[in-house]
């Protein structure tokens, strides 16, 4: 709870708490997208972006209204 962002993009100086967000975070500035997707070949920052994407080509929808019970 110090506020302490040990880690520091040399590119834009923004801090970050852990050196995996300072690596996941370097790819604004050099542009890899190493998460691709094998229906379209959208690529991605994040896994998780890709995970959220891949909803697109199945029609998941995980969660539920909790008034309607509508997936979305």
């Amino acid at each position: 709870h110090t506020g302490e962002r040990p880690f520091e993009c040399t590119e834009c100086g923004k801090g970050f708490l852990w050196r995996s967000a300072l690596l996941r975070h370097g790819r604004v500035h050099s542009g890899e997208r190493p998460y691709a997707c094998a229906d379209c070949g959208d690529s991605f920052r994040q896994s998780a972006h890709l995970t959220q994407h891949r909803r697109t080509h199945t029609g998941e929808r995980p969660y539920a209204c909790a008034d309607c019970g509508r997936g979305f």
